[in-house]
């Protein structure tokens, strides 16, 4: 007969798992939510983060946040930054302004495009394919972080095609891998309020999970501090660590803290630093299957982000050339290689620069 009130897990016990090198669960992990003593969790999390990644080098890229267009009919109630059809502040840059960008960015060391938008009616797959195209004949070393699973859906659906159709396409035209916007919480209950005609849990993940199959790799993200629960957050977790299990997709993991101001969505309050940090270490010690974590400099800022690098963070993200999506709601922490690096040295660690695929540049 089960207790009517079961003892809390007890925070050693998990501890002792972590530190033997063995995977807690989702009750685990909300008792690790739940604990007050920060420190002790970025020892756990550093310990995973070793047993991941040894060693004391954080990286970074230099890339561009390309948002091709602000055009979506799908209004997320957190997003300040698209306009719907036929609204006289929507846009869809031109094929030269696309390159003349691009140009940009690898004239100043960049070596990735994150080629983002929004669900635009009027764009199906020949598009993507023609613009591609032009990058690539252009600037062949260019590498093509693009799309997110909301868009490749979109555009297979308005292009008349299946999905394994639509990635084999894009992959032809020169789609290199898929960043892990989208994701926010993937709890539908959660979605349902967010972004209610947005791809559900599972239409994200079998984005990711046929993506896979077909060799492009992505990333995992968690946009957390709106209306959802730690139960949520685990939950999400869960369900990215169990994909990664089956298949691999990710590459890495960022968290970043819900961005209120100019968006739909109201909140009593943003999420803290200390929310931040927690959630980073937790998310650490619970995806044991996920080398790289990549820290958010961009809405969190560059003292967390120091910071971040003792809970289980060893990537400093991007050197983002270019933003538009968070900086629409006010927050715009972009900062150059050269403070990047000075960053990461006072923090007390070694900065190298790297590409999409965490191969070190020099």
């Amino acid at each position: 007969m089960a207790l009517a009130n079961p003892p809390e897990i007890s925070f050693d016990a998990i501890a002792d798992k972590v530190l033997e090198h063995e995977r807690i669960d989702a009750e685990e992990a909300i008792r690790l939510f739940r604990h007050h003593d920060l420190n002790a969790l970025a020892t756990l999390a550093n310990h995973r983060r070793q047993e991941r990644v040894p060693g004391n080098t954080v990286t970074y890229i230099i890339g561009r946040i390309l948002n091709y267009t602000n055009v979506c009919w799908v209004r997320c109630k957190f997003c300040a930054f698209y306009r719907v059809p036929g609204h006289d502040e929507g846009y869809l840059l031109s094929d030269e302004e696309i390159l003349e960008k691009v140009g940009d960015t690898v004239e100043k060391g960049g070596v990735e495009i994150l080629f983002q938008g929004g669900l635009n009616p009027k764009l199906k797959i020949d598009y993507y394919e023609g613009i591609f195209k032009k990058i690539l004949d252009n600037y062949p070393k260019v590498i093509l972080h693009a799309l997110s699973p909301a868009e490749i859906i979109y555009i297979a659906h308005i292009s008349k095609l299946t999905l394994p159709q639509c990635l084999e396409r894009l992959k032809a035209a020169g789609l290199h891998s898929i960043p892990g916007a989208g994701g926010e919480i993937l709890v539908d209950r959660v979605r349902k309020i967010i972004a209610p005609y947005k791809d559900t849990t599972d239409e994200w993940l079998h984005c990711m999970r046929t993506a896979a199959a077909l060799g492009i790799r992505s990333t995992a993200s968690m946009m957390f501090g709106h209306v959802e629960t730690i139960e949520d957050r685990v939950e999400h977790l869960g369900r990215i660590r169990a994909l990664q299990d089956e298949c691999s997709p990710f590459r890495a993991f960022v968290t970043w803290s819900f961005q209120p101001e100019e968006t739909d969505l109201a909140i009593e309050r943003k999420a803290s630093g200390y929310d931040y940090l927690r959630t980073l270490a937790v998310s650490r010690i619970f995806l044991d299957n996920f080398d790289n974590f990549q820290l958010s400099i961009l809405t969190q800022g560059p003292k967390i982000a120091q910071l971040g690098l003792g809970y289980g963070a060893n990537d400093f993200g991007s050197v983002m050339i270019e933003e538009n999506v968070v900086s629409a709601s006010g927050n715009k922490f972009i900062l150059d290689a050269t403070e990047f690096e000075r960053l990461i040295t006072e923090a007390g660690y070694v900065p190298r620069r790297r590409n999409t695929r965490y191969e070190l540049l020099d």
